[in-house]
């Protein structure tokens, strides 16, 4: 079993010109691939399988993230299926000269466990034993609930 604190992956991508759009701010499909890969960690972390992408919940952009900053991505598994695991992903625009951080994406990835003939394969059951683990879970399933009313 792997609890859930475990599965914490947080990276920083500094956003380049290369990554922006015409405005000057990171092209959405750079930040989608940034949370992407972070959750794919975070997966694998659970798992200690290979996981690949099967979905992408919807993915809202509320603020852009300017060059020069940093996209600051956050993951965790918070849930777990046969061989299915969902994972939650945050991504804050970070200004490392400040420190100061803003919620820019938010979105639920669900990655399967795959072995070594590219097929499915079983996960661990998921444990939660921290009062940080309690409160990300909460946080997780009370989301999940507000999207699918």
């Amino acid at each position: 079993m792997t609890d859930l604190t475990e599965t914490i992956v947080e990276n920083r991508e500094m956003v380049q010109p290369s990554h922006a759009n015409m405005l000057d701010t990171a092209h959405g499909g750079n930040v989608m691939k940034w949370m992407d890969e972070v959750g794919a960690m975070s997966a694998m972390r659970f798992s200690g399988e290979t996981c690949v992408t099967a979905r992408v919940d919807s993915m809202n952009f509320e603020r852009s993230i300017a060059v020069g900053d940093t996209a600051y991505i956050t993951a965790y598994v918070y849930d777990a299926g046969t061989s299915s695991v969902k994972v939650r992903l945050i991504t804050e625009r970070e200004d490392l000269r400040t420190r100061e951080r803003e919620k820019t994406t938010e979105s639920y990835f669900v990655y399967v466990a795959i072995d070594d003939d590219n097929e499915p394969t079983t996960v661990p059951d998921l444990t939660v034993s921290t009062e940080k683990g309690e409160r990300l879970l909460r946080a997780a399933l009370a989301d999940e609930e507000r999207r699918s009313d």
